[in-house]
């Protein structure tokens, strides 16, 4: 359905997320051109990486429909007598849940966290228990059709109570079962009156382009380190060497720098100096024993960040041998390491190195067991380090593990 809007600040210069959002100001533009048109689209889809805030932008779009004075500041427009999206009867959001018949209870506990905050880490994957968060387990969630069906489907068809639209928020529709997917296709095809569906995606590839071709594409970008660290000083109140560090080693994920802890992170830094010096001395004890505890320790996203952890340090080596300037080092604590990496690997191949993490990373994607990574990246700049060549090619990368297993025996 599209048709001409009834909202009173239709043609005004309202900001969207002015109070919250941060960065993305193109997606916000595009937003503000939405809100300013006086015409809604029955669907919008959001893409972009991890940790932008495609659930924030989501619930400040909701917001704006349904005259929410919350995200964004609507200078005394607002026709909502709610205080936010989340006590507002027609605005609805839906996560992916574990398993095929899941415990909607899950899907409330985590509501409430995104309710205090629209970055909250809610995901399964990278925060697999709220009670306990020590536990690492991965856990595979995604929309199964009972899911689908007894909440998505069934809250379709309700009439808005109190709003201007009925809204319904999928994030992370990439991850509807088939099944899921085909019902959800007929309800895009032929939307109920007056509802309007806001999908997010971290992989606009992995859906149905049927399903793209009906929604408004709205596309956000990833955050820059200095968009990232103004964020963690701004809204989470960190120091500014605190943010700084962050939002280096966190990739422009915004919501995963706000919720790692800084010593924490630190610590797992030591652990790499450690493992860089092994992979250097080809200890295969300490190397086994490091990506071991790594692969017992971490998800699959807490082992992305230790190669994360160990590019940005590899990236200062690099700085630290062309300029020799320490004001330029995001490690800025760790000088006198780095100086004595530099000096003992002067003929380093480090920009190799350097370019080698995007594809361990996506190893961790299509879940190769995490220590397996982590011995084959050992000697690969165990070579690297000495400005050889690695000793076995690409194109054979099997031939790592038993050369490796024949090493340490």
């Amino acid at each position: 359905m599209s048709g001409p809007t009834e909202l009173p600040y239709a043609g005004s210069a309202i900001k969207p997320g002015n109070r919250r959002l941060v960065g993305n100001l193109q997606a916000r533009d595009q937003l503000e051109r939405i809100v300013s048109s006086g015409r809604l689209s029955h669907a919008y889809l959001i893409s972009g990486p991890a940790g932008v805030g495609k659930k924030a932008l989501a619930l400040t779009l909701a917001e704006l429909i349904n005259g929410i004075d919350n995200l964004t500041d609507l200078k005394g427009t607002a026709f909502s007598k709610k205080s936010r999206w989340s006590n507002h009867p027609d605005i609805r959001i839906f996560i992916p849940l574990p398993g095929s018949d899941p415990d909607i209870g899950l899907l409330r506990d985590r509501i409430q966290l995104l309710a205090k905050d629209p970055y909250e880490v809610v995901d399964f994957t990278l925060r697999p228990s709220l009670k306990d968060e020590s536990d690492q387990t991965n856990k595979n969630s995604f929309y199964s059709i009972s899911y689908f069906k007894e909440t998505v489907l069934s809250g379709s068809y309700r009439k808005p109570n109190e709003g201007y639209r009925n809204i319904i928020i999928i994030s992370e529709v990439e991850k509807m079962r088939k099944e899921a997917s085909n019902t959800f296709l007929k309800l895009l095809e032929e939307p109920p009156d007056e509802v309007v569906f806001i999908l997010t995606t971290n992989n606009v590839n992995a859906l149905l382009p049927t399903i793209i071709s009906r929604c408004q594409h709205i596309r956000m970008s990833p955050l820059s380190p200095d968009e990232v660290a103004e964020g963690l000083q701004t809204y989470d109140k960190l120091n500014e060497p605190e943010a700084r560090f962050l939002s280096r080693i966190t990739g422009g994920n915004y919501s995963a720098a706000r919720f790692y802890d800084v010593e924490q992170l630190r610590g797992m830094r030591n652990d790499i100096i450690s493992y860089l010096r092994s992979c250097y001395s080809l200890d295969p004890l300490e190397i086994t024993g490091i990506a071991q505890r790594w692969q017992t320790e971490n998800n699959r996203e807490g082992m992305a960040n230790i190669l994360n952890l160990m590019e940005v340090l590899v990236r200062d080596l690099e700085i630290y041998r062309a300029t020799g300037e320490e004001r330029f080092l995001v490690n800025a604590d760790q000088v006198e390491v780095i100086h004595n990496f530099c000096k003992a690997l002067k003929n380093a191949r480090l920009d190799e190195m350097h370019q080698m993490f995007e594809e361990f990373r996506t190893m961790l994607d299509v879940n190769v067991t995490g220590r397996y990574i982590f011995t084959v990246l050992a000697f690969r700049i165990s070579r690297l380090m000495r400005g050889l060549d690695p000793s076995i090619p690409d194109s054979k990368p099997w031939m790592h593990i038993p050369a490796y297993e024949h090493l340490a025996t």
